[in-house]
């Protein structure tokens, strides 16, 4: 299958995929650009995948500070080697996530580092809400209502701020899969002045 110029140009704009991984993408698809990019997500995520057991002690602490300093993030975000971390897509990355940081206020990383304590309360805030619905159902609107509030509170459950159908975990993955090492978001602090202590 011939695959058109145009098509490759929109897709990489899309995905900012390699030249050659837009155009196999979109062969393999056919030339539907929706499934091409799902293809190259699912690249990604295999990508990841096999390089997720490799040491990552490069890097890069970065700040951010908003507009009128009224807002700081501090990050540190690994990788496996310094030639990576002065790369100029990690070096992107990398200042994305310290601004995602600091506009959405995620309280953990991961779903992983929410406390039981607070799943338990969030569970029975929610429960509360619906009284009278019956278990199985119950179940089904806790289980959505919960996602939802990992997506709140988890920096790698929230929509990226630059693209709201990808999370943050999806452009992490897109990154792996894009420079070929594992990179890991180890933590962060967000600083708002006048914030309660």
């Amino acid at each position: 299958m011939t695959v058109q110029i145009d098509k490759v140009k929109l897709l990489r704009e899309k995905t900012s995929a390699g030249f050659i991984d837009c155009k196999n993408a979109l062969i393999k698809t056919n030339g539907d650009i929706e499934k091409a990019v799902e293809e190259l997500r699912k690249k990604g995520l295999a990508v990841a995948a096999k390089r997720s057991g490799k040491v990552a002690k490069e890097g890069c602490v970065a700040s951010y500070i908003h507009l009128g300093g009224k807002i700081g993030v501090l990050l540190e975000v690994n990788c496996e080697t310094d030639f990576v971390a002065k790369n100029e897509q990690f070096q992107q990355f990398v200042k994305d996530v310290a601004m995602q940081v600091a506009a959405s206020n995620p309280q953990y990383l991961k779903i992983e580092d929410v406390p039981e304590e607070v799943k338990n309360k969030e569970k029975e805030i929610l429960a509360a809400q619906s009284p009278d619905k019956p278990p199985q159902i119950l179940e089904k609107m806790l289980s959505g209502k919960l996602n939802k509030f990992y997506q709140e509170v988890c920096l790698l459950e929230q929509p990226f701020i630059k693209d709201d159908k990808i999370k943050i975990k999806d452009y992490l993955n897109s990154i792996i899969g894009k420079i070929g090492e594992n990179i890991m978001i180890r933590r962060f602090t967000r600083y708002q002045l006048g914030e309660e202590i």
